[in-house]
């Protein structure tokens, strides 16, 4: 499977997602999609990244901007997080991780001292046409949501 490029079209993806929903990426034709990509539900970074996301969600509204929030955690496990938090937003269920190889966010970690597979904390910023317009990895959360707002206003 290819990967996506800056300026290309993402190909188009369904996923299962919170709410009891699947998620295509070509139902949001006509939006901004910010798709942030974060390592486990309940873990410190992850859920602060979240409620950041979470409390501007209505300025990405106002930004014709859907936020969607993917990790390899289960169904049950992200509407139990995002119950726990009070996230506005869906949250994208990639178990089998074929949207995270889609966007080349699985990488190698140190975890204790043991090397294992993760996902890099990563977001992407895809226009109203699917076009993949900016990208942002190895993301530390601190400032991270302003910067992908203005850009998200910017285009």
């Amino acid at each position: 499977m290819s990967t996506v490029s800056l300026g290309k079209p993402v190909p188009d993806f369904e996923v299962a997602a919170t709410g009891d929903q699947t998620v295509k990426l070509s139902d949001s034709k006509g939006k901004k999609i910010v798709l942030y990509f974060y390592p486990k539900n309940n873990t410190p970074g992850c859920t602060t990244e979240g409620l950041d996301f979470n409390s501007n969600h209505s300025k990405f509204k106002r930004a014709n901007t859907v936020i969607l929030g993917v990790s390899r955690d289960g169904i049950k496990s992200h509407e139990n997080f995002k119950a726990k938090q009070g996230f506005t937003f869906e949250l994208l269920s990639d178990a089998d991780e074929k949207l995270c190889q889609l966007f080349d966010v699985i990488k190698p970690k140190n975890m204790y001292g043991k090397q294992l597979l993760g996902i890099e904390r990563s977001t992407f910023l895809i226009d109203e046409k699917g076009v993949l317009r900016q990208e942002w990895r190895k993301v530390k959360v601190a400032g991270h949501v302003d910067a992908v707002l203005a850009a998200t206003k910017s285009l």
